[in-house]
């Protein structure tokens, strides 16, 4: 049985469903004010994975990922840029579009849009009034009174003297206590007209995190099977969904709670003032995208993973492995057997809480296999169960000669073609000394040549 850890539990848990075959998963989103981040990219894969393996388990998936397009940010850089909001959240979702096209991550069956759901986050504002959970203060804004909630804190497993108000929550006078968050904020009058609706308590705009308890109710009901999110966003957002929708509904607003590990880079957290933040487009120059997707890929979710250029070339190293086995030895299309013990192992690293490494592990027996025996079944199985990692779905040959890691000016394929012809040439010509000079140049440049029976060489980059 599948065994998921869930933060609000603190332990692996047996996956049981609401409703038996079927899984309802909210995953927190992108706030689309700029291009994503490589922290992104590990949410954005992890969670990928997630839905692929339920999927593959037989289970029906109803996966929505939001995408939050109001924010004080992207109201900043559309004044900033002299754009309208639109302009800017259209531009940067395409933009992210396009980063998780090249990542391989599918997409998910509804993206809703916060813009899109005001009025139900408004429906939920009055219900938490009417309970006495929510107030209206001198500023004009609608908080939710903390206090009033009875399990405000269970999620971060802290007391509430203990909690500080969160990163985007601003702490003010006209709030009854410091912790207390904004539902509904009044608009001034410097902001642009695209960031205010008209509601009972004024013109304004949604807080955060009322966001996504109006689009997961909406789309999804209570409670939620899945939630999940990056590890900054257990406090205080989840925290916040968490007292919104339980205060109003009642209930469970979530059975499982997931939260993938923190991306550092070179051991520090990712941050634009160390110099040390990389968006995933700028990576995207200098790396082949499977092999980003491998590189998270190979580390469980839930640990701290780091960012460094050795880590990436070793990524690249190791998916080459891979792929030279399946340019090697032509795998079968028959697909997963699941009674091989490749495939038992794979289906119980993944059934463990989703532990990649250990299926990325049964990925290398396989290779080993083949490459040993020859056995077109031992490499089909590799492709296949590779495939379910998003992995291994390229040519092998179009994978070996792409993008070297890391390095900024590749040799063109169609320089290398010749090269290969004129050291044929020379070999020919019993010229052996200029044959081996070309090999030595183009090893000298990251290409490895590879001579195979009949006369045929093939090149990848080392």
């Amino acid at each position: 049985m599948l065994q998921i850890y869930n933060t609000l539990a603190r332990a692996k848990q047996p996956f049981q469903p609401r409703q038996a075959g079927c899984v309802s998963m909210y995953v927190c989103g992108m706030t689309v004010y700029d291009y994503c981040h490589l922290g992104h990219a590990r949410m954005l894969v992890s969670f990928d994975i997630v839905q692929r393996w339920l999927r593959a388990s037989g289970y029906q998936v109803n996966y929505v990922r939001n995408i939050t397009d109001i924010d004080d940010k992207i109201i900043r850089r559309a004044v900033e840029s002299g754009k309208t909001i639109t302009q800017v959240t259209e531009f940067f979702i395409d933009a992210m579009h396009e980063d998780e096209a090249a990542l391989g991550v599918q997409p998910p069956d509804h993206e809703p849009r916060a813009t899109q759901h005001v009025g139900k986050m408004l429906d939920i504002v009055r219900l938490l009034e009417d309970k006495g959970l929510a107030y209206r203060s001198s500023d004009g804004d609608v908080n939710y009174a903390v206090r009033q909630f009875p399990g405000y804190g269970k999620l971060s497993g802290k007391s509430l003297d203990d909690l500080r108000a969160g990163e985007r929550v601003k702490v003010d006078t006209a709030k009854r206590d410091p912790l207390d968050f904004v539902l509904w904020k009044a608009a001034k009058p410097t902001e642009p007209p695209e960031s205010k609706w008209e509601s009972p308590y004024g013109v304004g705009r949604p807080g955060w995190h009322i966001e996504c308890s109006a689009m997961s109710m909406e789309l999804l009901g209570m409670p939620l099977d899945i939630h999940g999110g990056g590890p900054d966003l257990k406090f205080p957002h989840h925290e916040n969904e968490i007292a919104q929708s339980e205060g109003a509904y009642g209930g469970t607003f979530a059975n499982t709670w997931m939260h993938c590990g923190p991306l550092m880079v070179d051991a520090e957290k990712m941050s634009k003032s160390l110099g040390n933040f990389f968006t995933i487009r700028d990576t995207l120059e200098h790396y082949d995208a499977e092999v980003i997707r491998y590189f998270i890929v190979r580390s469980h979710y839930r640990s701290p993973q780091n960012y460094a250029g050795d880590n990436l070339a070793d990524a690249r190293s190791a998916l080459t492995r891979l792929y030279t086995t399946l340019a090697n030895v032509a795998p079968d299309e028959a697909g997963v057997d699941w009674d091989h013990p490749t495939g038992l192992a794979f289906k119980a690293a993944m059934d463990d809480d989703f532990n990649t490494p250990e299926a990325v592990a049964a990925l290398f027996e396989l290779a080993a296999e083949a490459n040993k025996s020859g056995s077109a079944r031992a490499a089909g199985q590799l492709k296949a169960l590779g495939g379910m990692l998003g992995l291994l779905g390229q040519p092998p040959r179009e994978f070996l000669q792409g993008k070297a890691g890391g390095d900024d000016a590749d040799t063109g394929a169609a320089a290398i073609e010749a090269r290969i012809e004129a050291r044929a040439q020379a070999k020919k010509d019993k010229n052996f000394a200029e044959a081996d000079r070309l090999r030595a140049e183009l090893l000298a440049e990251g290409i490895v040549l590879e001579d195979k029976p009949g006369g045929v060489t093939v090149w990848r980059r080392a």
